[in-house]
């Protein structure tokens, strides 16, 4: 990883605001006596386990463990345990007001420094609320998210895991609509422009430089009148840069001739795909290209401003296309993509309203939870590293204590948190 440069200003205000966050903890040997242990990738629970962890990684799973030089012992025998949350589409440094999606004013009122401080509020959240990886997915200004990375790195704030896109890349323009020619390039804080095959190259290279892990491109979603968006070509150059530097590609896409062109250009998922009607879904599911939904419910759909017979029209397609996409086998993982908290609700508790979508959907529950663990975790290419309860695995875990297989909703009450073995959340009664 390239060494980052702090900005003074971001620097500043971290040390002081964060002054009296708790250093991360050395990891140790721990042994955690499990009473339920749900195991998403091999679709089964467990009971009466234990779990060895020494130095971050699970080093063994059973009823009775070699475990010799315990220094800890975690006692979750009334608990149900699992991997640890994995978000494949998040906005770390983002946030809108209630029912007001105003991207501009964003960009003009807020530095870099404070979103670097939202985004290392939003990681501490997201970490209790038993999210031990995520995806960030770009719209951090000018890099504020490696700068979160890096403050987690040396211990000065807590965080899961971040998988980090760095500035979308799309064709001139990016998401934003309506900017005048005399202010030409405003979109430019968080995205590239990048029309040809060289200016890709340079994009992705940009990103790489300042930290990304991943590469996330934008086709075919610009304000109208524009219609233009990648060629299947394109995203197969992107694709090929990025895997130079064995990175993968993502791309944000609704459906159509665009869609069809990231399917086939060999992009490893498509984020959104509100629009995929089912020749496209088949063609995913052949491809094993993944769909990231973001699957919002009705109130994450009215709380960006739409009306109620709006939302809830959106709302019925999003569940329509998630049942779909579900019944034709393309692989799915969980993405939140939230920028407006709800009511009364933090940026988890916000993002898991998503989950009774996919009940509405009919969604089974162990296959939620897979697309939360090792789906997800496969995804990102961490499917030796995180994502289950396994020998060789690091040790992110949570515990929670109702089943989540009899009702979802019942992520929102966990209550024990393990990040590479250091307890991050110790709320057991």
């Amino acid at each position: 990883m390239p060494v980052r440069r702090w900005k003074a200003p971001a620097l500043a205000l971290l040390a002081c605001l964060l002054l009296a966050a708790p250093l991360r903890a050395d990891a140790q040997t721990v042994l955690i006596r499990a009473g339920h242990l749900i195991d998403p990738a091999g679709e089964r629970v467990l009971t009466d386990q234990q779990i060895l962890v020494r130095d971050g990684e699970i080093i063994e799973v059973g009823r009775e463990v070699q475990a010799e030089g315990v220094e800890e012992e975690v006692d979750l025998t009334g608990a149900w345990v699992m991997p640890g949350l994995i978000d494949a589409h998040v906005h770390l440094t983002a946030n809108l007001e209630y029912r007001r999606a105003d991207l501009h004013r964003m960009y003009v009122n807020e530095s870099d420094a404070l979103r670097a401080l939202r985004g290392a509020r939003n990681a501490e959240l997201l970490l209790r609320g038993g999210f031990t990886t995520v995806k960030e997915i770009g719209n951090d200004g000018d890099y504020a998210t490696a700068d979160v990375i890096e403050a987690i790195r040396r211990g000065w704030v807590r965080g899961p895991t971040i998988v980090y896109a760095g500035k979308i890349i799309a064709p001139t323009g990016g998401q934003i609509g309506g900017v005048s020619p005399r202010n030409e390039g405003f979109w430019r804080y968080e995205y590239h422009d990048a029309d040809t095959h060289d200016e890709i190259r340079k994009a992705i290279r940009r990103n790489i430089y300042h930290g990304a892990t991943a590469i996330k491109l934008f086709a075919g979603d610009h304000p109208e009148p524009v219609d233009y968006y990648y060629t299947e070509d394109d995203i197969a150059f992107a694709v090929e840069e990025a895997r130079r530097s064995n990175l993968s590609v993502t791309v944000h896409t609704s459906g159509g001739p665009a869609a069809r062109n990231v399917i086939r250009g060999g992009a490893a998922a498509i984020e959104h795909g509100f629009d995929l009607d089912d020749a496209l879904l088949r063609e995913m599911a052949d491809r094993g290209t993944f769909l990231v939904g973001t699957d919002f419910h009705f109130d994450n759909w009215y709380a960006y401003g739409m009306d109620s017979t709006a939302a809830q029209g959106m709302y019925r397609r999003v569940v329509d296309r998630l049942r779909r996409a579900h019944a034709l086998g393309v692989p799915l993982a969980f993405g939140s993509d939230i920028i407006i908290d709800l009511p009364g609700m933090n940026r988890v508790e916000s993002g898991l309203r998503i989950l009774e979508t996919w009940k509405d959907a009919g969604i089974p529950p162990m296959d939620a939870l897979r697309a939360l663990t090792d789906r997800a975790a496969a995804l990102m290419h961490l499917e030796s590293q995180r994502g289950r309860v396994a020998p060789g695995h690091r040790a992110d875990l949570v515990a929670l204590p109702k089943n989540p297989l009899d009702d979802l909703g019942h992520l929102r009450e966990i209550y024990w948190v393990m990040k590479d073995g250091v307890v991050a959340r110790d709320d057991v009664p």
